[in-house]
């Protein structure tokens, strides 16, 4: 095993972070590719900049936000948190009592691991499935959770969406729905409703998927949950800070639909060039994906790593070699290592899939060269 705990996965993204460093000053931005879909960004002008003081920002921005995030994401009133994990872990110290049940549904296991660390936090007892039929409301219950889009971009279906929400209303639960991705990927993809508008309570979604935000967190929702929300942010000093609310502002104006329309149609390109060589990427909405149970499939060389480490050692030859950045390197821990190339990255509208083909089956050729060496592989994960 390359990667065992947390720390590692620490140290595995400190390393990724300094690779990227250098790629950018020693051959500039133009030589690295962001396939993660969380590319994200800050739009701001200067005369925007110039207003971001701590108080003046929030003046002027936050009234703004609330207008453009309800369009986004329906609801009556909108919070913004600096990362959608605050906004889990402060819904979750709002509204879920020390051994309530939390029950949680979405399309695939497993859940974001903040959803279950943010009820063992509060001692809420937390049950997840991906079985619609298995799904059910104990008593005691504080809180239901729907994931709209899985970490792996696994859409729930529209029905049973609704059906869960009804379920839990039915026993005056509120419903939160972790639509991080899936604010964007479900409504312009799948045609889906917003999560609001569909009736769940509460709502939030990360500003940098899919759309040119930063690293943070936007709920919607009811306005009186909000409120109780609110506190726990404020107490706990999770609130998104005032270039984050206007970068969020700006993200929303700036989100083009037709971006992920256009990777929808051209992850198929894609997928039929990989196909000639492997036989286990799959398609995502909105690009093309490996998990790491099905990257072990395509090696039959002995070696002792975990599907894991695989995955992280595949992606940091890509990372290092042609400078194309995918989750697994700088991911945070307990994320999924799930190796996606999302076309509706920035860096992806224009890019050559023929050349981005050859450079994975290069890489891909590289972690059969050093497979059988764990000590290489280490190198290559934790040395920069």
């Amino acid at each position: 095993m390359i990667v065992n705990n947390s720390l590692d996965e620490v140290k595995k993204r400190e390393n990724a972070l300094a690779i990227i460093k250098n790629i950018v000053n020693t051959k500039g931005r133009d030589a690295l590719f962001d396939l993660t879909g969380l590319s994200g960004g800050f739009i701001a002008s200067s005369s925007e900049i110039s207003l971001l003081e701590t108080y003046v920002g929030p003046a002027i921005f936050e009234d703004a936000l609330q207008e453009a995030g309800k369009e986004h994401m329906g609801g009556e009133k909108v919070l913004a948190v600096n990362r959608t994990s605050s906004g889990i872990l402060a819904t979750i110290l709002a509204l879920a009592g020390e051994n309530s049940n939390v029950v949680h549904y979405l399309a695939e296991l497993p859940a974001h691991p903040s959803i279950p660390r943010s009820c063992k936090l509060v001692g809420a007892n937390y049950f997840e499935t991906d079985v619609f039929e298995e799904f059910s409301i104990p008593e005691n219950t504080s809180l239901v959770v729907i994931t709209g889009s899985t970490m792996d971009h696994k859409v729930i279906d529209e029905d049973e969406f609704r059906k869960v929400i009804k379920m839990a209303h039915d026993k005056n639960i509120p419903v939160m729905v972790d639509d991080a991705s899936g604010a964007r990927l479900r409504t312009v993809v799948f045609n889906q409703q917003k999560a609001c508008d569909l009736g769940a309570d509460i709502a939030i979604t990360s500003t940098d998927k899919l759309m040119p935000g930063p690293r943070g967190g936007l709920m919607a929702g009811r306005k009186d949950l909000i409120d109780q929300i609110k506190i726990k942010v404020n107490q706990f000093g999770l609130e998104a800070q005032p270039p984050a609310v206007l970068a969020m502002l700006n993200g929303i104006k700036n989100f083009k639909e037709d971006n992920l329309i256009k990777s929808f149609t051209r992850k198929d390109d894609l997928y039929e060039l990989l196909s000639e060589r492997f036989n286990n990427f799959v398609k995502s909405p909105t690009g093309v994906m490996i998990s790491p149970e099905s990257l072990s499939k395509e090696i039959d060389i002995p070696h002792n790593l975990s599907d894991n480490d695989l995955a992280f050692v595949f992606s940091f030859i890509l990372l290092k070699d042609y400078g194309i950045i995918t989750i697994p390197p700088v991911s945070m821990p307990g994320a999924s290592a799930t190796i996606r190339f999302e076309l509706s990255s920035p860096d992806a509208f224009d890019l050559d899939l023929k050349d981005l083909n050859k450079k994975i089956e290069a890489s891909f050729d590289k972690l059969l060269d050093v497979i059988a060496n764990e000590e290489k592989c280490r190198e290559i994960v934790f040395s920069f």
